[in-house]
């Protein structure tokens, strides 16, 4: 299989170059996670509705990944994407999990909802050609120009199987990768994981050219900023942000019930949110808007990935993109301790 460089796409959203790649995206990348099924049963035409809504609304970047949904969003993003110009946007897909048509898939890896096919981890090579291959099949599009490897974080494995699951994926899904990368078959190879400690291992075991970090770069907490992001600038990685309200908690605020890396929040996050959500308001600014524009400041971030199940949502962050927000915000929130003084911020 042979594909072209895709071309700079067209944006009305602010576009940026991700890292070495020749791939250019927009600042606000779609998100699919939710389209899966990942918080309640969805209906196919609201979600195809919000991935035709976000290409409408300038984002070139759709990042989706088999778990999603156990297929789902894949395959719905596909139905909407398949309606418009291949060059016109950029597919993120991942590797780590191939599914099994022939087996029910139990738990469904906390969806909601999604396709009746059982996930099965695999980040060996031939399972990583695989899930490549069932990606483009449930997506029914000519190429993908992403892959992530997925999930190899203690997070998702836990402590006793990290090592394990680090070294498959460099012997396996790596080798695999760069075949792919090699063969022109996709652009660019990277990962996608819940940890800053993971990417930075990630970036000096292999050559990288994008990693996905999900919840450890945003307004509440920046493990990242001294470790990971450094390096990703140095490497010229190309840096794609998940998780940017922290699963919720900094789009809603400390409010009771408030989810924080999928469960509810505990006292001491609520208490620092609580007091990042004072200064926004004494700031007439909303906590959501804040948090979204804070980590585009950094210069190794290319776009940040947001999930949406519904046109509405999709406007809804890209009006957030676009609103003011005061110098002396970020002053204030430095002041306070609520940002490390060095942390790159926006500028009016």
């Amino acid at each position: 299989m042979t594909t072209p460089s895709p071309r700079p796409p067209t944006s009305s959203l602010p576009v940026r170059r991700l890292g070495r790649s020749r791939l250019n995206v927009s600042t606000i990348g779609f998100g699919a996670a939710p389209i899966g099924d990942l918080y309640g049963h969805l209906d196919d035409a609201t979600a195809i509705a919000a991935v035709n809504s976000a290409f409408d609304a300038g984002m070139t970047l759709f990042d989706m990944a088999p778990l999603y949904g156990h297929g789902l969003a894949e395959h719905r993003c596909g139905t909407a994407l398949r309606r418009h110009p291949r060059d016109a946007f950029v597919v993120s897909t991942k590797v780590g999990r191939w599914m099994d048509p022939t087996r029910s898939s139990g738990a469904r890896s906390g969806y909601i909802g999604g396709l009746p096919h059982a996930a099965v981890i695999d980040y060996s090579y031939d399972g990583t050609l695989r899930a490549f291959e069932q990606s483009l099949l449930r997506t029914g599009l000519p190429r993908i120009d992403i892959l992530l490897i997925h999930d190899v974080d203690v997070w998702t494995h836990g402590k006793d199987a990290i090592e394990r699951r680090f070294g498959e994926a460099m012997d396996g899904a790596y080798r695999a990768l760069e075949r792919l990368r090699a063969e022109k078959a996709i652009a660019a190879i990277g990962v996608g994981v819940n940890e800053a400690e993971m990417c930075e291992r990630f970036a000096h075991a292999g050559d990288f050219d994008v990693m996905l970090l999900a919840g450890r770069y945003s307004l509440l907490e920046q493990p990242a900023l001294h470790t990971f992001l450094p390096t990703a600038a140095r490497k010229d990685i190309g840096v794609m942000l998940g998780g940017v309200f922290n699963s919720g908690i900094l789009a809603t605020g400390a409010r009771p019930g408030a989810h924080y890396n999928y469960t509810e929040a505990p006292p001491a996050i609520m208490a620092r949110v609580a007091r990042i959500e004072a200064v926004c308001d004494a700031h007439n600014v909303k906590l959501a808007d804040a948090a979204l524009q804070f980590p585009l400041a950094h210069p190794a971030i290319a776009s940040v990935v947001l999930g949406a199940t519904s046109p509405q949502e999709v406007e809804r962050n890209v009006a957030a993109l676009t609103r003011p927000i005061p110098a002396t915000l970020w002053r204030d929130l430095k002041s306070e301790g609520l940002l490390d003084a060095d942390v790159p911020v926006p500028t009016p």
